[in-house]
């Protein structure tokens, strides 16, 4: 392991001052049939060596003022997302359970949990910090919309679907003019998902960066930009739709108006996950998104 990759990692502090075992909290959506089944499986085995504080099957506890030591999501990358955002500036280390499909952050099948659960509850285990961002619109000087973000803070156009032209300035000094659908500013973990769909680069998730992809731009020589995760990135749309918003990690935060100001950088939070022995980038890369190296042979 490198000296880089080492500093980004710590050992879990559990349990906490005063307890015996972890405090944990399950989170997943009980609309899934895979869910239902895995939780009714596992929640016996996890509560065996951790203390069960509370089960949300719907996105509705109160992470606030909590302590919790882990939080354990049974469900997809969509579920994960959706418990960071939960959790908001209380970001607790979660560790992703796959009962979905893809997987990039929930790459940990339930038969591997339980082979690992008894590591874990130990706390025999490493923490990895990713970025995560802070978007805003800034409207007449004031701050009239905030919302962090784990995956991308994106400008869509919404209809009637023209071009739009969006001024990029970083650190408050004009950057460029993009006239394109929409444009996206994505984390390293983001980076595999609407980013990437956009034809902009994969990051190592753990890098301090930041990619700045046009969504279909007019001009052939605008292409996706990395930058250090430092910058102050500020959003301007000349002549908005009437629909065209900030989207947060899929989700609609405000409409945005002519004036209006998007501001993204780093979150003063970072989202922690529980490192998965035996898993890495290049191995998810490999097997999420058939990176297999096998020629088609012709008969």
């Amino acid at each position: 392991m490198s000296q880089s990759e080492s500093s980004e990692k710590q050992r879990p502090r559990w349990p906490r001052a005063g307890r015996t075992r972890p405090d944990v909290v399950v989170v997943g959506a009980l609309d899934r049939p895979s869910v239902a089944s895995e939780l009714n499986r596992l929640r016996s085995l996890i509560a065996d060596r951790a203390e069960i504080a509370a089960v949300d099957l719907d996105f509705s506890y109160d992470f606030e003022n909590t302590n919790h030591d882990l939080v354990i999501v049974l469900g997809g990358d969509g579920s994960i997302l959706q418990t960071a955002r939960q959790m908001g500036e209380n970001q607790l280390p979660i560790l992703g359970v796959n009962c979905g499909h893809l997987g990039f952050l929930a790459a940990l099948t339930p038969d591997a949990f339980l082979d690992i659960w008894g590591t874990v509850a130990n706390g025999d285990c490493e923490l990895v910090d990713h970025l995560m961002l802070r978007a805003s619109i800034i409207r007449d000087g004031e701050e009239i919309a905030v919302q962090l973000g784990l995956n991308e803070a994106a400008i869509l156009g919404g209809p009637p679907y023209r071009i739009l032209s969006i001024d990029l300035s970083v650190d408050l000094v004009h950057a460029t003019s993009y006239s394109c659908d929409g444009l996206i500013i994505s984390t390293p973990i983001g980076s595999t998902a609407h980013n990437l769909s956009a034809g902009g680069p994969i990051l190592r998730k753990n890098l301090q960066a930041f990619v700045i992809s046009p969504i279909s731009p007019h001009t052939l020589t605008h292409r996706s930009v990395v930058d250090t995760a430092d910058r102050t990135f500020d959003l301007s749309v000349a002549n908005p739709n009437d629909s065209t918003s900030l989207v947060v990690d899929g989700r609609v935060v405000d409409v945005i108006q002519p004036g209006d100001r998007v501001r993204v950088q780093r979150s003063p939070y970072s989202f922690q996950m529980v490192a998965v022995p035996g898993q890495n980038d290049y191995r998810t890369l490999r097997e999420k998104l058939g990176w297999s190296g096998n020629t088609i042979s012709k008969n």
